[in-house]
């Protein structure tokens, strides 16, 4: 196991404390606070053994110099300060010596939240490109880095990886956590394991399912990646979205051939059409036009992937079976949940989609275990590993000097 800050002497230490706190905004309002609730654990933690505390986050993507009026981690210490019953100060100052100075006037359990990262983007990438003065500048600022935002443990930035090259490394409770239920779950499930899976393209889900095909007994197929694999089969499959590259059909087929008694695709589907926004009908696969698109699955579908779910014992669930944001596409996403809701199995639920859509249709307390990793998660079952957990140090005893 990776070194745990409980293993860690941290009595009263300065500690550079990465969270993820990459929660959806609306006009500065937070819609979301789960991961900040996922944070609290280490904090009160941190808080406990008196520690100074600066935490680092990112939100959202700063591409230009305008992004940075919507995406301040302001309000997001505001919510935290309220959750905490305790202040948290706010720096705007990245990288100059007033931050230090700071930091020395901090006392024992305080908190400090610097700026989004990523604002260090404009114009140089200093964040995401792992810039090796920034990762020391901030190391400078601690004793000890501490890793809790497991959705981020997949990039390789500066305040992911470049700090823990510097100073004394470990994982904070939320990456533990999802680390151990990943494994306990997911890397030796309890057979007859099944994998319902949905998305968009294909080609993001490729390696994963070539990773999970050979450990699964059903792989159930939704949106872009069914349709990419009707498509394989010739079924016309009109506008929906589905892969155009050749050779992707041709592993595809590859798959169909190789597990066939594995893959379930739809039978059935609701779809709308490219030229009419208020057009939606009922189809069989086989009925699709040229101008319709699948929207969602229908009622012969989920009959059929009910034959597998009521048989498993482990089932993890990446994606929704349609367009569920528009209520009349949302039926299938609905009764899926409620037939996993049924189930003694085991439902692990990863990637941001299905999460957002767990929560979204109120089955948040429903299920075994919700990750909070989205593309991290995915890449973890994937390949086994994350750059950001990789570069902290297997559990042993490291000694933390007194400054």
């Amino acid at each position: 196991m990776k070194q745990r800050m409980e293993k860690m002497n941290l009595k009263e230490k300065r500690v550079l404390l990465r969270c993820d706190f990459n929660v959806p905004l609306y006009k500065g309002m937070i819609l979301d606070d789960t991961k900040i609730m996922n944070s609290l654990e280490t904090i009160r933690y941190l808080i406990q053994n008196q520690c100074k505390i600066i935490i680092l986050s990112h939100l959202g993507k700063i591409k230009k110099e305008e992004d940075k009026s919507y995406y301040s981690l302001e309000p997001i210490s505001r919510r935290l300060q309220e959750l905490l019953g305790k202040e948290v100060y706010f720096s705007r100052t990245f990288l100059n010596s007033e931050l230090s100075k700071r930091i020395e006037m901090m006392l024992p359990g305080d908190i400090l939240m610097l700026e989004n990262t990523r604002f260090l983007d404009i114009p140089n990438q200093l964040e995401t490109k792992c810039d090796a003065q920034l990762s020391s500048f901030w190391a400078s600022l601690a004793d000890v880095f501490v890793m809790d935002a497991f959705a981020s443990a997949h990039r390789n930035h500066a305040s992911t990886v470049g700090i823990s090259k510097y100073i004394p490394s470990c994982i904070g409770f939320s990456v533990s956590r999802e680390l151990l239920t990943l494994d306990r779950f997911l890397k030796e499930p309890e057979l007859p394991f099944t994998v319902i899976m949905g998305g968009a393209k294909v080609e993001d889900k490729l390696d994963l399912i070539h990773t999970l095909l050979p450990k699964c007994d059903h792989l159930l197929l939704a949106g872009g990646l069914a349709n990419s694999f009707l498509k394989a089969l010739n079924f016309n499959v009109g506008g929906s979205l589905a892969t155009e590259s050749i050779s992707t059909i041709e592993n595809l087929k590859q798959i169909l051939l190789t597990y066939r008694e594995k893959l379930m695709l739809p039978l059935d589907a609701i779809v709308g059409s490219t030229y009419d926004e208020n057009y939606t009908r009922y189809k069989r696969i086989n009925e699709i036009g040229d101008n319709e698109v699948i929207m969602d699955i229908g009622n012969l579908t989920l009959e059929k992937y009910k034959t597998a779910i009521q048989s498993s014992k482990t089932i993890f669930l990446n994606g929704t079976m349609g367009k569920y944001e528009e209520n009349r596409y949302s039926n299938g996403t609905k009764e899926l949940l409620s037939l996993l809701k049924k189930q003694s199995a085991i439902v692990v639920v990863g990637g941001g989609d299905s999460v957002s859509a767990v929560k979204n249709l109120g089955f948040s307390n429903d299920f075994t275990y919700l990750s909070v990793g989205g593309g991290a998660t995915l890449e973890y079952l994937t390949k086994g590993h994350l750059i950001a957990i990789d570069a902290i140090r297997e559990e042993e005893k490291i000694e933390i000097l007194d400054v």
